[in-house]
């Protein structure tokens, strides 16, 4: 029998449960859109497993069908994604995997578009934003979703870039069983999904790290510290020409914030050095944005 605070414990849970299966939930009815939408009618291919599973139910059509023949193809990858990235990411991957199959079982919206190319880009953006709300979660749909979470974690390789890496593999095949022409559409629709899920999962959130070099540094290092209330590194440098020693800060602040601190930098030294740079992950109290796996 659960004890009071493991029940309060699981009550506290349900609005984090149910938040991440909704999330699960849509994410996978946007891809089956594009998948019995596009994907299908057009006879693209897909990257990973949907992939794999697409080719096996063009070449044998018929039973079983392609919800449950991904379904089928996905159950050796979770043992991975319980030894190696987790138990809660696995459970959440078991459930985003039955609904994603149940979704493309019977989510069945057609989308009239007869151009080709214009379909592998449209297919690519929609599959794309469905795979990143389902990484927002924190489970996934199965298939290359795991493995790229697990080299996410043990090497920090984009999730869109090892997709795409993976993708190349079944694009290859059907190049070969079905037709160049198809391929290369294909290629087209992954590229966009890919850049899509970077977009969803890690695009909305960037930070910045910027670097600033002024005599005025005190000054510039109080306004972002009170004002825009983020950190800051001061770094001990020194002048390659003259010599001088310089204070350099630094400091990792949002996309949004970005505005605001080129307003203070310009009302205090307009002619301060800066420089901003792109991060791929930040770790750490508040500014952090890495994934949640």
């Amino acid at each position: 029998m659960k004890s009071p605070t493991a029940w309060k414990s699981l009550i506290d849970s349900l609005p984090r449960i149910g938040w991440n299966l909704a999330l699960l939930a849509t994410g996978s009815i946007v891809c089956a859109v594009a998948i019995n939408g596009i994907l299908i009618p057009k006879q693209f291919v897909s990257g990973g497993f949907l992939g794999l599973a697409l080719t096996i139910h063009y070449l044998f059509p018929g039973p079983p069908s392609l919800g449950l023949l991904f379904l089928l193809l996905n159950l050796p990858l979770f043992a991975l994604s319980w030894r190696f990235v987790g138990r809660r990411f696995f459970l959440y991957s078991v459930a985003g995997m039955l609904i994603f199959s149940a979704a493309v079982e019977w989510i069945r919206i057609p989308v009239p578009l007869e151009d080709k190319l214009l379909g592998a880009l449209l297919a690519g953006i929609i599959n794309g934003l469905g795979s990143g709300i389902i990484l927002r979660s924190q489970g996934s749909a199965g298939g290359t979703d795991i493995l790229s979470v697990l080299l996410l974690q043990r090497f920090s390789i984009r999730l869109g870039s090892t997709i795409l890496a993976f993708n190349g593999v079944i694009l290859t095949g059907a190049a070969f069983l079905f037709s160049l022409e198809g391929a290369l559409y294909t290629l087209i629709y992954l590229y966009v999904s890919s850049h899509m899920v970077n977009l969803v999962v890690t695009g909305l959130s960037q930070r910045k790290a910027v670097f600033i070099i002024s005599p005025r540094w005190e000054e510039i290092s109080k306004g972002i510290l009170e004002g825009i209330r983020r950190g800051v590194t001061v770094l001990y440098g020194q002048g390659g020409f003259t010599g001088n020693p310089e204070r350099i800060l630094y400091t990792v602040i949002t996309f949004r914030e970005l505005a605001r601190l080129k307003r203070l930098i310009r009302s205090v030294d307009p002619d301060a050095f800066v420089v901003v740079t792109d991060t791929l992950e930040v770790m750490g109290y508040r500014i952090g944005n890495q994934p949640h796996w």
